[in-house]
């Protein structure tokens, strides 16, 4: 196979750049480092596409590396012919190839060859090669006691497990029947028995069906959860006339081995064997292979999804550099509360306890009052958790009490503050600091600056996903671990405040390299210009290279190492200062100066347009940070628990999560209200991401409450009608009742000879 030119055309690119790329992955480049400065050799292709380009380069090389092992096994067998081994070589995916290698692969003793060694397959081949043969006849010749055939039905029935044997292992035909199921397949659930009480969360698929190659990802792991836990059955129907379906299947293995009618002795025979084949064979092959692509097609779009909101999450806005005070909301427990100062070093900490039992509420205020004012806080960040509420309604006692304290409030998640808190990394941050303080001073620093602390705790702990304990964990960890490495690059680093968590993101450092610039930090000073990287341990040349242009030295000796301009192009804003007879100084931030000049002018063999173009953007605005301004949400006072909703109201919230079938947003009662796609806008929206993103205010109207089942329905429709109650859950209980769909398929049975058959085939 030609990987190169493959990945082209799914990329609609040339294979010099796909070659380039591929080229420069396997020396150890980044896709970040690519996309942004290495334009000129792949031709311009983008994160994007750089990031599918990597996918598939591993999916085909494993199937490169898969089609040396099988040809390698098939040839160890003298099995292998040149017809079969083009039909390898070509095989484009993994599920063909192993359709392919299936009558080669070495497998358990089954019954046909059990048939084999007793000498039986000249008695399959006979029947399918003479029709006219009398099969009960033909069979009594190859009676043989040792081997357990003992009459004609024993050397009959080894006969027919080797040919249903043969028939369930033709690539091209398990393809075609396993297409023709996919595109007419039933997919049906039911409660387990005497399972009802104890699956009550599955309620909604304890009678569902629904085509199986249209059912979303979110229903689909729904269901597969449903059955791992014993809980749910799944079945799979081959359509929605499961009787007339199944018959056209077994007409298709009929044909395949060529009964065309019942009129020879044999044929009737060799239909009841393609029936069985069917039966038992090929349908129960397929039925596997087609929840596994449902389950596979699920996670690869619920990957995605995490991928979007974990996307959103790191590049929502930072409040900035400014004093913040973290509290931890708890009830019982108490209010646990950290101060940290402007660049995230923890300055003060303490716990209050404001609530029931112990109601110190005066108290907690002369403490938050005390610490606001001693560390001159201007920021106030509360968890969302248990007790938020009542907590943020404390802070507002404190502006009450204390105008003269100037600070603002902002609710903010604290999804995955207890995974760092209890963390490796936390403990040896904070040794000597309780582990339920730790979460405070995250739910602080996340305020500041989410990027930089949510890169400390694994992607996955952050909750923007759904059902992300069911998924593949090698391939959600590879997509999430992208999403940060390019969210990270995108924005850069201040090298003399970053965390090694943070630096271990940048292009080209590792976890190890990256705490070495945080110990020569420690012990010899901010660095003052990107060319002391090279004095740090284990950082190379080729480390220098991926990560410098990430690398942002604020206030340093080079204005140009604040930007995302590169080193190694330095010489090009050289050529431009020459030219223009201006200083460093004097041109940056010059945009009607900067545009005015021609890019070309200053390429070379070595940086060409693309290169010079970005430079001289970077220029108007050196080290621009993609994030949007930052805003806060302001909840509705006197609605802080589910049971003081009320339909019509008008709320505002923050979005925290993103599916396929809609929106949770948080409006401030402890539980997630969903906009269902349908209540997205007032137009038709196909994909809930085009109209919101987590972290996003929106302002919400409360369509429904369930308290007992504690789910809230949102719509942000200018008009909604209340009538309409958007909820997934009940949608997806509703059986398919569309008019039955006309089969596709490539059976065409026609006259008498179809209706013998169908006879034939029918026979218990």
């Amino acid at each position: 196979m030609d990987i190169f030119q493959i990945i082209a055309d799914e990329l609609t690119a040339s294979t010099h750049q796909v070659t380039a790329a591929v080229k420069l992955l396997d020396e150890g480049a980044t896709v970040p480092f690519i996309a942004r400065y290495r334009k000129e050799a792949t031709g311009g292709l983008d994160d994007t596409q750089l990031r599918m380009l990597e996918q598939r380069l591993i999916y085909l090389r494993e199937l490169n590396e898969r089609r040396e092992v099988i040809l390698e096994s098939i040839k160890s067998q003298g099995k292998l012919t040149a017809e079969l081994e083009q039909a390898i070589t070509k095989a484009d995916s993994k599920t063909l190839l192993e359709d392919l290698y299936l009558p080669y692969k070495p497998k358990r003793r089954t019954k046909a060859q059990i048939a084999r060694e007793a000498g039986l397959e000249p008695l399959a081949n006979y029947i399918l090669d003479d029709r006219n043969c009398i099969p009960n006849e033909i069979a009594k010749t190859y009676l043989n006691s040792e081997k357990g055939i003992d009459d004609a039905d024993a050397a009959l029935d080894g006969a027919r497990q080797i040919i249903m044997e043969q028939i369930s292992e033709d690539a091209a035909l398990l393809s075609e029947l396993r297409e023709y199921v996919w595109q007419n397949g039933i997919l049906h659930s039911s409660v387990a028995t005497d399972k009802e009480l104890e699956a009550s969360k599955f309620k909604d698929y304890f009678d569902y069906q629904e085509a199986i190659k249209k059912i979303p990802s979110h229903r689909a792991l729904a269901l597969f959860r449903g059955r791992n836990e014993s809980l749910l059955s799944l079945s799979l129907k081959p359509g929605l006339d499961d009787k007339e379906q199944h018959q056209r299947c077994e007409l298709q293995v009929a044909r395949h081995i060529q009964v065309e009618d019942i009129s020879k002795p044999a044929d009737a025979w060799l239909a009841e064997t393609a029936r069985f084949a069917w039966k038992v064979k090929l349908f129960t092959r397929i039925d596997l292979d087609l929840k596994l692509r449902l389950r596979e097609a699920a996670e690869l779009e619920a990957i995605k999804v995490f991928s979007s909101n974990l996307r959103d999450l790191l590049l929502a806005a930072p409040a900035g550099p400014k004093a913040t005070l973290g509290l931890d909301p708890g009830l019982r427990t108490g209010v646990k509360v950290a101060v940290v100062d402007a660049t995230g070093k923890l300055l003060d900490t303490a716990t209050i306890y404001p609530h029931a039992p112990k109601r110190q509420w005066d108290q907690a205020i002369a403490v938050l009052a005390k610490l606001i004012q001693q560390h001159q806080v201007t920021l106030v960040s509360i968890g969302n958790g248990t007790g938020s509420r009542e907590t943020d309604q404390l802070v507002a006692d404190v502006t009450k009490q204390h105008p003269d304290l100037k600070f603002s409030k902002i609710i903010v998640s604290e999804a995955g503050a207890s995974v760092y808190s209890a963390s490796e990394l936390a403990a040896k941050e904070f040794p000597d600091l309780d582990v339920t303080l730790r979460g405070a001073v995250s739910i602080a620093r996340r305020l500041q600056d989410p990027l930089a602390e949510l890169v400390k705790i694994e992607a996955k702990s952050i909750g923007v996903g759904q059902y992300q304990h069911d998924l593949n964990q090698i391939q959600l960890a590879r997509g999430l671990n992208s999403v940060v490495e390019d969210c990270v690059n995108a924005v850069g680093v201040d090298i003399n405040t970053a965390s090694a968590p943070l630096l271990s993101q940048v292009s080209g450092l590792s976890a190890s390299v990256s705490q070495n610039i945080v110990d020569f930090r420690e012990k010899n000073g901010a660095f003052r210009n990107r060319k002391q990287l090279t004095k740090v341990p284990r950082l190379g040349e080729k480390a220098f290279e991926q990560a410098a242009g990430f690398l942002r030295i604020m206030n340093g000796e080079n204005p140009l190492d604040a930007s995302a301009v590169h080193p190694e192009a330095y010489p090009v804003i050289e050529a431009i200062l020459d030219n223009t007879g201006k200083t460093i100084r004097d041109l940056i931030g010059q945009s009607d100066f900067l545009r005015g000049l021609d890019p070309a002018n200053f390429t070379d063999d070595k940086f060409g347009l693309p290169t010079v173009s970005d430079i001289l953007k970077e220029l108007e605005k050196p080290g621009r940070d993609p994030r949007p301004e930052f805003k806060s949400a302001q909840f509705k006072e006197g609605v802080e628990k589910i049971s003081d909703l009320k339909p019509g109201m008008s709320l505002e919230g923050v979005v925290t999560n993103v599916a396929n079938f809609g929106a949770f947003v948080d409006i401030g009662v402890h539980q997630d209200g969903l906009v269902h796609i349908s209540h997205l806008a007032d137009t038709f929206v196909k994909d809930p991401r085009d109209v919101v993103k987590t972290g996003e205010l929106v302002k919400v109207k409360v369509m429904e409450v369930d308290t007992v089942r504690k789910r809230i329905s949102l719509s942000m429709k200018s008009n909604p009608e209340s009538n309409i109650k958007p909820t997934e859950h009940k949608r997806s209980t509703k059986k398919n009742t569309s008019p039955k769909p006309k089969p596709k398929t490539t059976i065409n049975p026609q006259g008498s000879m179809a209706d013998a058959l169908a006879k034939a085939l029918n026979k218990s």
